[in-house]
């Protein structure tokens, strides 16, 4: 609808008045007199004591009141550091019309799974980072969490469907990994009428979101109501299977028309120095594994037995990312006696979320910067041996290298120390015993970024194990476009097959 404004220059209406009419008739743009407010955060000393989701879930009159601040941008920033390209800003449009369940299928046109997005993308380095407003100093509209209250809202309304497909094809693909990636590629396949079958090593679906985030960050139905809609939509899931082991590749090869490798990346990196062999010393993935595990009720001896139970114990996280944070947060659910977190550049330089940081600090973590462990002593392991770093000149990315300062050593007691420094491929060619299968220098297997596509014909590979260790979103990313590369080479064959 158009307006045309009819008055004499000298009643001119002011600024103000112009701004409130424009708001009274159409709901955006109201970022110049409503702040920003995330949803309410349950207490530190309340949250410590269970691993359920920190924030609240919007009210419908917050939710459109947040999504209204959106300036409705011609250049929405916001949109192109999404790595699924999501249009943020017409479905924070239709959530402050109240159109909600249109919002919701726009959101879900572009992303395989908007509310597990909305919980655990680092919105601060991404989307909400280079918000038009945010940069100007309103501070930025809370697209996370307008995200993920729109899905919640779907699930609650029933209007998220069971996949149907309109035409069953013959073609079948076999997806490694029940992974974000290996999903999210499911889940197009199978609209598509493709005939699905997803491997995994693990007893459930989800992979790192079901066993590598905690429940303060993801709760665990979230994710298995998504493996159960695929269930539901006929994607066959074939878990406790270890390709290379249970099944070979070759195999997989023979049966299938493409087979789609999704693994993650869960080998990982080792700590330098004197006396990193005792026990005491532990992996992140094994110990965020073990608690995920005891949260779905399962039987933990590694928990019984106090080998990956941090309660009563000093507790000593050494990495700077959103693992390490993920670490320190249940370490203190646990029952440690103290959690410390080393890194050794400064926090202005650690890869992990500030907004993590702040959660973990209100928590009680201590964080220790330009801090680097070289030794440790005892076994089982009774304290690290931390040399003290600075920030030296920066290198050809920019970023200032840490120098060790001389002599600045000491002792830091820790009954458990925690491994966060991140993960690498595993040599999946002589696992799997296809020397053949490229990797790159670093591991991980060679494909085009944009279709999944390796050197083998019919062999596809998305993800981490392509990227190596990265952000759940851009592996759903991967997921989604290597499934249409294979559709569109499943019709070239048809049509090949045709002539």
């Amino acid at each position: 609808m158009t307006f045309i404004y009819l008055y004499h220059p000298l009643d001119r209406p002011s600024t103000v008045e112009m701004r409130n009419f424009v708001v009274a008739k159409q709901p955006m743009l109201t970022f110049v007199n409503v702040d920003r407010d995330m949803p309410a955060k349950r207490a530190a000393e309340e949250r410590r004591q269970d691993f359920d989701e920190i924030y609240a879930e919007y009210a419908d009159a917050k939710a459109k009141e947040q999504a209204s601040r959106c300036s409705q941008c011609g250049v929405p920033y916001c949109q192109s550091h999404c790595p699924l390209h999501n249009n943020i800003p017409d479905w924070l449009r239709l959530t402050a019309e109240g159109r909600l369940k249109e919002a919701y299928e726009l959101s879900q046109a572009t992303n395989t799974f908007p509310e597990i997005c909305g919980r655990i993308c680092p919105q601060d380095r991404l989307c909400e980072g280079n918000c038009v407003i945010e940069q100007s100093g309103h501070g930025t509209v809370t697209i996370g969490s307008v995200e993920k209250y729109i899905t919640d809202t779907a699930w609650e309304k029933g209007w998220v469907e069971t996949i149907a497909p309109t035409t069953e094809r013959p073609e079948s693909v076999a997806i490694i990994g029940a992974g974000p990636g290996g999903l999210a590629a499911a889940d197009v396949l199978r609209r598509a009428g493709v005939q699905v079958t997803v491997y995994d090593r693990y007893d459930r679906g989800g992979g790192l979101l079901t066993y590598g985030i905690p429940g303060f960050k993801l709760e665990k139905d979230v994710v298995l109501r998504r493996v159960d809609q695929l269930e539901k939509g006929g994607v066959k899931f074939v878990l406790n299977c270890d390709v290379g082991k249970d099944v070979t590749f070759e195999e997989l090869r023979n049966k299938y028309n493409a087979v789609m490798i999704a693994t993650g990346v869960y080998k990982s990196r080792d700590l330098p120095g004197a006396g990193s062999g005792a026990s005491g010393i532990v992996r992140a993935i094994d110990y965020l594994t073990a608690s995920n595990r005891l949260s779905f009720g399962d039987k933990v001896p590694e928990i019984d037995s106090g080998e990956l139970n941090a309660a009563g114990k000093k507790v000593v996280v050494i990495g700077g990312g959103d693992t390490a944070m993920d670490c320190v947060r249940t370490a203190i659910r646990q029952g440690a006696k103290s959690v410390k977190c080393q890194y050794r550049r400064d926090r202005d330089n650690m890869p992990g979320s500030q907004r993590e940081v702040q959660n973990a600090e209100e928590e009680g973590v201590i964080f220790q910067w330009l801090s680097a462990p070289i030794g440790f002593s005892g076994d089982p392991v009774s304290s690290v041996e931390v040399q003290q770093m600075r920030l030296g000149a920066p290198d050809a990315s920019g970023r200032q290298g840490p120098e060790e300062i001389e002599g600045a050593v000491m002792d830091e007691p820790a009954d458990l120390v925690i491994k966060a420094l991140g993960f690498e491929p595993e040599d999946l060619p002589a696992l799997w015993n296809q020397p053949e299968l490229e990797v790159t220098r670093w591991g991980t297997v060679k494909a085009e970024f944009t279709s999944g596509r390796t050197g083998l014909p019919g062999v596809y590979a998305v993800g981490d194990i392509v990227r190596g260790a990265s952000l759940v979103v851009w592996a759903i990313r991967d997921g989604r476009d290597a499934a249409e590369a294979i559709l569109q080479d499943m019709k070239a064959a048809q049509a090949v097959a045709a002539e």
